[in-house]
């Protein structure tokens, strides 16, 4: 390992010690290097424009962050135990290739803010893959409720067979959930999009930073002012934007369930495509849905990191070293989150309806709902009405048919009145 930067004279390190200090930094910090070296470009460019640095030592300095930032693409440059973490490692190989220039890089900085700002990049561009992702899925959501508007299918409460549903108002439901994720996952990005570069270590420094630049050289929308609200918002932004990513995995946990019942041989309403199910090891007769199962565990990774933020900013006001365990969080939730969701638009887009399997699942009894409204609607008062569509349950689809059920369902958002049209404007609206 290169020398520590904040190792005091006379003191040696424990390699034990330091081992535990460290944890997973450089591993985890392969994640957001590209990152740091990005905001370590914008810091030397700052630190130029107020007189630290000179055009040429800039030159010299953007021309090997650049060079570095490929030699980590390419793998030629890997990050590992040489360096305590990606911050030194950068400054490492500056000083390497420029000497005094490349000890310049660090000045007016700490290693909280190298990685404050680096995550918070990362976080925007993780946000806005969610979003991405959301409107995607809304859409094939939305054109198959489209398509598939009067195709009827159960619905259940309680899981219990309850009324005449549709793949329409299915999938309708999908497409607005995932609106309202793609909303709220651009609106959290707006939350976070907050440079916290020149902040240091939460009190700022002697020196009359160029923080205005490295704002717009970084594309943050504005400043994060405070030094000391840029410590106090670390995790804070980072839970905020795992609950967005929540907001989609939750939908997903419940589509998955869905799904997870309809291609039971007990319901038999779905059929997935190939490459979305796996041969049982023992079971020849078998096929395993483990896509929309393990689908279907992906919030749980996702909840699994929010919590261990919540847990960790039982703090005062100031950095402290306990924030390091956040990388690993954000890490964990989003790699796992965002493989699941970047499944999803496929896997929706081409699994096929039985529908054979679907109208024999439609019994007498869930037109019961039918029967008492209509009488309702004639005058009955609806408690007796009730008790009368019960009393006939049995015989209550006599005459009847599943199209003209839905037909009938005529408040707004229901089988007849889907209004896509106005889930697509909302969506279109989100570009």
């Amino acid at each position: 390992m290169s020398d520590l930067l904040w190792q005091k004279p006379g003191v040696a390190v424990d390699a034990q010690i330091q081992a535990f200090l460290a944890g997973d930094d450089v591993l985890l910090d392969r994640e957001f290097f590209l990152h740091d070296i990005a905001a370590s470009a914008a810091h030397a460019e700052g630190l130029q424009r107020i007189g630290i640095l000179s055009v040429d030592e800039l030159d010299g300095l953007k021309r090997e962050l650049a060079v570095l930032a490929e030699d980590f693409r390419n793998g030629s440059f890997v990050l590992d135990e040489r360096y305590e973490d990606g911050h030194s490692a950068i400054e490492a190989r500056l000083t390497e290739r420029l000497g005094d220039a490349g000890r310049k890089i660090h000045t007016g900085r700490s290693r909280n803010d190298q990685v404050l700002v680096a995550t918070r990049l990362w976080l925007k561009e993780k946000l806005a893959r969610v979003a991405e992702l959301s409107r995607e899925i809304a859409k094939v959501a939305l054109d198959r409720a489209e398509a598939e508007t009067n195709l009827p299918i159960p619905g259940y409460t309680h899981i219990q067979r309850a009324v005449v549903s549709s793949a329409g108002m299915w999938w309708a439901g999908w497409a607005e959930a995932f609106i309202d994720d793609a909303i709220r996952a651009a609106d959290t990005l707006k939350l976070v999009d907050a440079n916290p570069l020149g902040t240091a270590a939460g009190y700022g420094v002697n020196l009359k930073l160029d923080r205005e630049h490295t704002t717009q050289a970084l594309g943050f929308a504005r400043m994060q002012v405070s030094p000391i609200y840029a410590q106090l918002s670390r995790g804070k932004f980072e839970l905020a934007a795992l609950e967005a990513l929540g907001s989609a995995t939750l939908d997903l946990r419940r589509l998955a369930w869905d799904l997870s019942l309809y291609t039971t041989a007990e319901f038999g309403f779905v059929a997935l495509p190939a490459q979305y199910t796996t041969g049982s090891s023992i079971m020849p007769n078998k096929r395993n849905p483990d896509v929309i199962e393990l689908m279907r565990a992906t919030h749980a990774s996702v909840a699994a990191a929010r919590t261990e933020i919540e847990q960790l900013l039982s703090l005062p006001s100031g950095y402290q070293r306990d924030l390091q365990a956040s990388k690993g969080a954000i890490f964990h939730g989003f790699g796992r989150g965002l493989a699941a969701l970047e499944l999803l638009p496929a896997l929706l887009a081409n699994l096929e309806w039985r529908e054979g399997r679907i109208r024999a699942a439609i019994d007498s009894g869930m037109y019961a709902t039918d029967v008492a409204v209509e009488a309702a609607i004639a005058g009955v008062p609806f408690r007796e009405a009730y008790k009368a569509a019960a009393a006939s349950a049995d015989s209550a689809g006599q005459g009847r048919t599943p199209e003209d059920s839905l037909a009938a369902r005529t408040s707004p958002g229901a089988a007849a009145d889907l209004r896509l049209d106005e889930l697509r404007t909302r969506l279109q609206a989100l570009g």
